[in-house]
């Protein structure tokens, strides 16, 4: 079966939206077993204040997994994404505060990044999803 940028997408999903770090480590080795790497991050915080924050940790989480490499493509390909995605959700999420994960997949030139977020005040909360996706070259992990 041959595994498309929509499969990535799911994966990338499906970590964003793991439950808790057993839930996602359950759901990395099932994805490793499809030859697929992911990664998920948990954030919070004002979502304005935080945009570059998030981004860096979606970078530095891409490479510390070996998603992509230390390099301004790799970087710049999960950079992309995320930011994508991010734009996604700025609408809905601009000027309050934000928690979720961040979650990352890669399979051969395949890289997605999905953001899954409640948005809110007190206990008034909404669920933002962002998804985006890049490309890379084969040789580039």
């Amino acid at each position: 079966m041959e595994i498309t940028s929509i499969d990535v997408g799911r994966a990338a999903m499906a970590m964003a939206i793991s439950e808790d770090r057993q839930d996602e480590q359950e759901i990395r080795q099932r994805l490793s077993a499809r030859g697929i790497s992911s990664v998920a991050v948990d954030f919070g915080g004002e979502y304005l204040l935080s945009v570059k924050k998030i981004i860096e940790r979606a970078v530095v989480a891409a490479q510390r997994q070996r998603l992509v490499s230390a390099n301004h493509i790799g970087e710049g390909a999960v950079a992309g994404a995320t930011h994508a995605a991010l734009e996604q959700i700025t609408s809905k999420a601009a000027g309050l505060n934000v928690g979720g994960k961040i979650g990352i997949a890669r399979y051969g030139e395949h890289i997605c990044v999905a953001i899954y977020f409640g948005v809110g005040v007190l206990n008034l909360n909404e669920v933002v999803v962002g998804l985006a996706h890049r490309s890379l070259p084969l040789g580039e992990a």
